[in-house]
């Protein structure tokens, strides 16, 4: 089939009964409840803008020869990285960045999975049936573009136990096996997109300590599953609001979930890992870290232009050139320019593995990863302070709309320069919804931890990424002039 159409994805929602609850509510259609329709919508509009940027957006499978998603592609060049880069940056767009769990994310990261299968069998090919079930699954990911959520964190119960992983009974594990696959049992979080997704997934986040056999699977399975259940946090979507008046919340509200497997049956050829830790803890070998770091800095990337596009919208419809602004801005400006620098230095960096495989260099990238969950909450204040008293001076739709009020909304809450009050309320509401929604809110959670913390990406670029050669070549040639 290849790159599926919106209304083909929504279609596939509605004939899947998987088990999804909001406020405690069991969602029978999410593609028509007012709390999960605005996303529903936004993901469908997704899959659209592949085919109305198809030139970007889409390639021709070398299997199948459909038209199919750039994110599924297995780069083996230079211009094959730059034309999923085109492509990454329009799907991005679709967002405004705001949405960081698309689609793309996921299926770039299977298709870095795909391109190693020699990781997943093994050095000796003990796991060559999981290999082969890998792959496969990735080509029907492709050719069927299907949407996936994914859990690889195990729930918090008690952080001085957790990490020892042995013995924990809350996550997810292995307890059995009959003649048709494993069955696995537990909690994960955080299944981000799950309302919307085709599939589950469970794969290799961070390693895990030798022995815990029971905790090395990796599987998909379809989430009509039985046992599967999702309970998702507090809808941030505002239901049944004016898109003039939650501009952000009414579409792009993404979703995240707690995910139960309770004795959840994976058939065997949907099992990629069982019990292996070795494997289980290889999977940095594949050059999945640098595919996802990647979709996330594009996408972050979007989101701070959008943001510094708005944050100076909002000081030219009040004439705001103070200095302190005008420095504010420039610290948007600064934001941008070093990822988009870093981007394109990592794609001008790339280099093709041994097999032919190409990816972007990922040390331009890994300092993103460090800041980019600083910067954010950053920007929000920027426009938090930038916009001040005039982000609660927002009249609605209904409020313009009412024959009595709209003279006077138009007579004392216009913008600089004549600036239409309309004009200027649809760009502070916009603004508000940015950083004081509830979306808002989740999105200063996310931007904070989605890559995990700051602090532990500063660690480790510290410990295990960053080449220290020639900072302790120069401290040694210092040291050696003072003899």
């Amino acid at each position: 089939m290849g790159a599926r159409t919106g209304s083909q994805f929504l279609d596939g929602l509605r004939k899947t009964r998987r088990e999804i609850w909001v406020d405690g509510e069991k969602i029978a259609d999410v593609t028509a409840h007012p709390k999960l329709r605005g996303g529903a919508e936004s993901l469908a509009a997704h899959f659209d803008r592949q085919h109305a940027w198809a030139d970007e957006c889409l390639f021709t499978h070398p299997d199948s020869g459909q038209p199919t998603s750039v994110s599924h592609m297995i780069p083996r060049s230079h211009d094959e990285l730059r034309h999923r880069h085109a492509g990454l940056v329009r799907l991005s767009e679709g967002s405004m960045g705001i949405m960081g769990r698309t689609p793309d994310y996921m299926n770039m990261k299977f298709a870095a999975f795909a391109s190693a299968p020699g990781v997943w069998a093994g050095a000796d090919g003990r796991n060559a049936q999981g290999a082969r079930n890998l792959v496969a699954f990735q080509r029907r990911l492709a050719e069927q573009d299907l949407s996936l959520t994914h859990t690889i964190i195990q729930p918090t119960t008690d952080k001085r136990t957790d990490a020892k992983l042995l013995g924990n009974k809350v996550t997810v594990r292995k307890v059995g096996q009959t003649a048709d696959g494993i069955i696995v049992r537990g909690g994960r979080v955080l299944a981000t997109l799950a309302p919307y997704a085709d599939e589950q997934t469970v794969y290799p986040g961070q390693p895990i300590p030798a022995g815990a056999t029971e905790y090395a699977v990796s599987f998909a399975i379809p989430l009509d599953t039985p046992g599967l259940k999702f309970l998702c946090r507090d809808s941030a979507a505002a239901p049944g609001a004016d898109p003039f008046d939650r501009p952000l919340s009414s579409r792009f509200d993404e979703q995240d979930a707690f995910c139960i497997f309770d004795d959840v049956l994976v058939p065997w050829d949907r099992v990629f890992i069982d019990g292996d830790v070795e494997i289980y803890n290889s999977m940095r070998q594949t050059g999945f870290t640098i595919s996802m770091t990647t979709q996330s800095s594009v996408r972050a990337l979007t989101k701070l232009e959008f943001a510094y596009g708005l944050a100076t919208r909002m000081a030219e419809l009040i004439g705001d050139h103070a200095p302190a602004t005008i420095e504010m801005l420039g610290e948007l400006a600064c934001y941008v320019r070093m990822t988009a620098n870093a981007l394109e230095l990592s794609l001008e960096q790339a280099a093709p593995r041994e097999d032919g495989v190409w990816f972007p260099r990922g040390a331009p990238l890994e300092p993103l990863r460090a800041m980019l969950p600083v910067w954010m909450p950053r920007v929000a204040e920027i426009i938090t302070l930038i916009g001040s008293h005039n982000l609660l001076t927002t009249p609605s739709r209904a409020q313009f709309d009412d024959p009595g009020l709209r003279p006077l909304i138009d007579e004392m809450l216009g913008g600089a320069d004549g600036a239409a009050a309309d004009d200027r309320a649809a760009v502070f509401r916009l603004a508000w919804d940015f950083v004081g929604s509830a979306l808002a809110g989740r999105g200063f959670l996310y931007e904070r931890f989605y890559l995990t913390s700051a602090a532990r990406n500063k660690q480790m670029l510290h410990q295990r990424f960053f080449d220290r050669t020639r900072s302790q070549a120069l401290v040694d040639d210092m040291l050696s002039r003072a003899c």
